[in-house]
């Protein structure tokens, strides 16, 4: 699974199925710094990324949304003086799909690269 970056979201219908804790372990191994967190009892993937100002943290978060928008699959991104914190999980299925893995090893892909 070390290439899930390069993988596309599917579309996902209210009936499609969440991942199950036997995906949630494989795909986990792709995207180490990304943390499951419940809220309200919808299961979402989380992480928090520093930056040295707010111009580097805002640029991080326009290309998190314009990652979004090219899959059509979008996360909450939390805008802070040199910090981002981005949560992907699919809301149609109120959890995990594997979509919202393949976005996270997106985003830290994007991360790299601005940050190379």
């Amino acid at each position: 699974m070390s290439d899930l970056h390069e993988l596309k979201c599917e579309a996902c219908q209210i009936d499609a199925p969440l991942v199950t804790a036997d995906e949630r372990v494989e795909l986990a191994k792709s995207i180490p710094a990304w943390e499951v967190l419940s809220r309200e009892g919808i299961d979402q993937l989380e992480r928090a990324y520093t930056f040295k100002n707010f111009k580097q943290a805002w640029a991080f978060a326009d290309k998190v949304a314009e990652l979004a928008e090219a899959e059509f699959h979008h996360p909450t991104i939390t805008l802070e003086w040199g910090k981002v914190t981005v949560c992907w999980w699919s809301h149609s299925i109120k959890g995990l799909h594997k979509n919202d893995y393949i976005c996270a090893a997106k985003t830290d892909r994007a991360h790299a690269a601005l940050t190379a």
